[in-house]
């Protein structure tokens, strides 16, 4: 099993593995997030019953963790051996069916911006200003108060709405390159499956979008 997950083979593998992980991960997020919408009592009260779980939460974080670590790793090494792979590069790009897509030639870079973006997330909300309110009598840290403060920062708002835009295209093409790794993608099915690919990242990215828009052109301090 380890000489096979140190394979190429192996390595995508756990490419697709870790992606999917990642995947359920931020359209479960984003689905949480769109509580702010509702209200402060209802986005308080989700925040709150996720950290007071701790067993859930620090097994989740856990898991998440690994899962990026590995994705990362594995990403790096596969690029890096693909580039030692190659005798002569194309003096001509492919083209047609053949020809890499944008998203597939920047995917380093997007995910090292968006990498840049999960660690600023992490530092801005969940280790940033601590400010506690009443919900039906349950003490809790008010998140709700946190968001809208970061939220009406312009460049805050810009570099987000830069990141997720990014986030679309690296969750597009790695949606689609799933399928590949687990060697499901059938020549046939391949413009479904784009299809399928976009709308996933299209429904995440809108969620996700919605929240500081609507913090920094409606919402009021």
């Amino acid at each position: 099993m380890l000489e096979f997950l140190k394979s190429t083979v192996g390595r995508k593998y756990l490419m697709g593995l870790t992606g999917l992980v990642w995947m359920g991960f931020v359209l479960t997020h984003m689905a949480g997030n769109m509580l702010i919408l509702v209200s402060a009592k209802a986005y308080n009260q989700y925040g709150h019953a996720i950290v007071s779980n701790k067993i859930l939460l620090y097994g989740a974080e856990a898991v998440l963790l690994l899962a990026l670590i590995t994705h990362v790793y594995c990403a790096i090494t596969l690029t890096l051996k693909n580039r030692r792979g190659r005798d002569s590069r194309y003096a001509v790009t492919p083209n047609g069916e053949k020809a890499p897509s944008r998203a597939s030639q920047f995917m380093g870079i997007q995910g090292s911006l968006i990498l840049a973006f999960i660690i600023l997330h992490l530092i801005t909300f969940k280790y940033g200003n601590y400010y506690e309110t009443t919900v039906d009598g349950v003490v809790m840290r008010d998140l709700h108060r946190v968001i809208i403060e970061v939220f009406h920062i312009p460049v805050y708002v810009i570099w987000y709405v830069v990141c997720l835009i990014l986030l679309l295209f690296h969750l597009s093409h790695g949606a689609h390159s799933v399928f590949q790794s687990f060697g499901i993608l059938e020549r046939k099915m391949q413009k479904g499956l784009k299809k399928i690919a976009w709308v996933y990242a299209v429904i995440v990215v809108a969620g996700f979008l919605s929240q500081p828009l609507y913090v920094f052109l409606i919402h009021k301090k």
